[in-house]
């Protein structure tokens, strides 16, 4: 089931610090690992499902609009340093208006696939054909 969550913060004189245990937030094995930084201010990036990958995004800095379907149309949530994304396949996402320092990570439940398979990035098709398909 598609939630977001904040993450501890531990914040010190000298720096903060973020932990970020596995086993307790990401609910499948991680074979794959990306993040997104250097984003111009307010770029998008995203904007379709899978139909098996299922993914956690973690926002390490900045902020950004994720943009998510996760069966009753589109809805946007803020999401910002600190927050946690679970996103199951057949969920509709993406994120708009990223901060020009927004950095995210994301863990994902599949190795990448160049033929883009596994993606539905049409909005019209998803809405006829996979909404309402949610696996958590």
């Amino acid at each position: 089931m598609f939630k977001i969550w904040p993450l501890e913060i531990w914040i010190k004189k000298e720096y903060s610090l973020t932990p970020f245990e596995l086993r307790d937030q990401v609910p499948f094995e991680t074979k794959r690992v990306y993040w997104v930084t250097q984003a111009a201010a307010g770029a998008s990036t995203g904007q379709h499902c899978h139909f098996e990958e299922r993914e956690v995004f973690v926002c390490a800095q900045g902020s950004m609009t994720a943009v998510i379907d996760r069966g009753n149309g589109k809805e946007t949530f803020e999401f910002k340093t600190g927050d946690v994304m679970y996103v199951p396949n057949f969920v509709w996402h993406g994120f708009e208006n990223l901060s020009a320092d927004a950095m995210f990570i994301a863990f994902s439940s599949t190795n990448y696939s160049a033929d883009r398979s596994d993606y539905c990035e049409d909005y019209e098709k998803y809405c006829l054909e996979y909404r309402g398909k949610i696996v958590a």
